[in-house]
């Protein structure tokens, strides 16, 4: 069967993550934050393949509401960033998350007609009730800055509305 693009490198922010927790140590925030920047950054170009080979409207909108508040949350990350003079940090977990997104894109790419929209829509699904669970038991909780802290809830309750969206689409798909 056909892998899960998203939901593979959303199980991989998880596994990565882990280890931090069982050891007692927690990301710092420069790492939260090149975590969840990256993570929005992966969904954006998920979902721009997405606009680009879908022929289905209610794909096609979801993908742009993906594009649109992904970018938009990462665009307030980066203000953050610079404004807290925080340089985000490269970090395993990011590196593994780029790597099995492209690999998984990639074949996501291959896929055609219903194929395609089906499997996107699946893997947003997975994605994002991975991501939040992500937020909400590790990244949030983790992070020791009240403004990251705050930006981070505030991504959780959009994603958590992407996560119902993405459920309803895939409903209409069946």
């Amino acid at each position: 069967m056909f892998t899960r693009p998203i939901a593979a490198f959303a199980a991989l922010l998880l596994m990565s993550a882990a280890p931090l927790a069982e050891a007692a140590e927690k990301p710092t925030d420069p790492q939260i934050a090149h975590i969840a920047y990256t993570a929005g950054t992966l969904d954006i170009e998920a979902a721009k393949l997405a606009i680009k080979n879908s022929k289905t409207k209610e794909v096609v909108d979801f993908a742009k509401d993906m594009e649109r508040d992904h970018e938009a949350v990462n665009s307030q990350a980066l203000a953050l960033v610079k404004k807290l003079k925080v340089k985000p940090e490269d970090n395993a977990t990011s590196q593994a998350l780029a790597k099995a997104a492209k690999e998984e894109r990639a074949k996501l790419a291959k896929l055609k007609g219903a194929a395609f929209d089906k499997a996107y829509i699946e893997n947003e699904v997975a994605y994002h009730k991975q991501v939040n669970g992500a937020l909400e038991t590790l990244l949030i909780p983790s992070a020791s800055n009240a403004e990251l802290k705050s930006l981070l809830e505030t991504g959780l309750k959009i994603f958590q509305g992407h996560e119902q969206h993405a459920e309803h689409v895939a409903g209409m798909l069946k």
